[in-house]
């Protein structure tokens, strides 16, 4: 089952990007897309609201503009959920994915409690 919700952001073709799939499968639970023009404190608060919940998400950018987006919501999501004894580690990889028919790389951040 899926569901979308749009936090807000567009990639740099200018096509609509949705932040925050929710994809719930067995491998990965929570995928977080993040666009250049991706807000890092809206991206770093969803980040600490899945984190809370589920101890595990996967950041999800292509392009320099949106990997520097997610490094940032990345670090600014440790200070979230600090107060709350949680210290986070980040394991970045590249993932090939495919965007309207065309086979792209990204690359994505799974993020956990350390």
């Amino acid at each position: 089952m899926e569901e979308w919700e749009q936090i807000s952001g567009e990639d740099t073709e200018n096509q609509e990007v949705h932040e925050k799939d929710m994809t719930k499968n067995k491998e990965e639970k929570e995928v977080l897309k993040v666009a250049s023009k991706s807000n890092p404190n809206s991206v770093a608060g969803a980040l600490a609201g899945v984190i809370r919940e589920e101890s595990k998400v996967v950041l999800q950018a292509i392009g320099a503009g949106a990997i520097n987006q997610t490094v940032k919501a990345i670090a600014i999501s440790r200070g979230y959920v600090a107060p709350k004894g949680i210290d986070l580690e980040c394991v970045p990889a590249f993932v090939d994915i495919e965007i309207d028919g065309e086979e792209r790389t990204a690359i994505k951040f799974i993020v956990k409690p350390r």
